[in-house]
């Protein structure tokens, strides 16, 4: 198991999220989806990312969009997801 924190998951997390919407001033702590900045179809691209990128098995449990409504909150919940992963 690779150990991931919040602040080593943040700018992998942040540039994924910035490529993407090619948004600037989008700042940690903005709430992407109340903001109308992504949709559906890209929270199921940043799932992805997050599953491919971190090496982490997604299961309908983690599909809560608290763990993913900000770059701070979806980097938390990466850290939290990994340290939780089997050895």
């Amino acid at each position: 198991m690779t150990t991931v924190s919040a602040d080593s998951a943040q700018p992998i997390i942040r540039q994924f999220i910035h490529s993407a919407i090619n948004l600037d001033g989008v700042k940690d702590d903005d709430n992407l989806f109340a903001a109308g900045i992504v949709n559906s179809l890209f929270a199921v691209q940043l799932t992805t990312f997050v599953e491919t990128r971190f090496g982490l098995e997604l299961g309908m449990e983690d599909l809560d969009i608290e763990n993913f409504k900000s770059i701070a909150a979806t980097a938390a919940f990466v850290a939290r997801k990994a340290a939780a992963a089997p050895a």
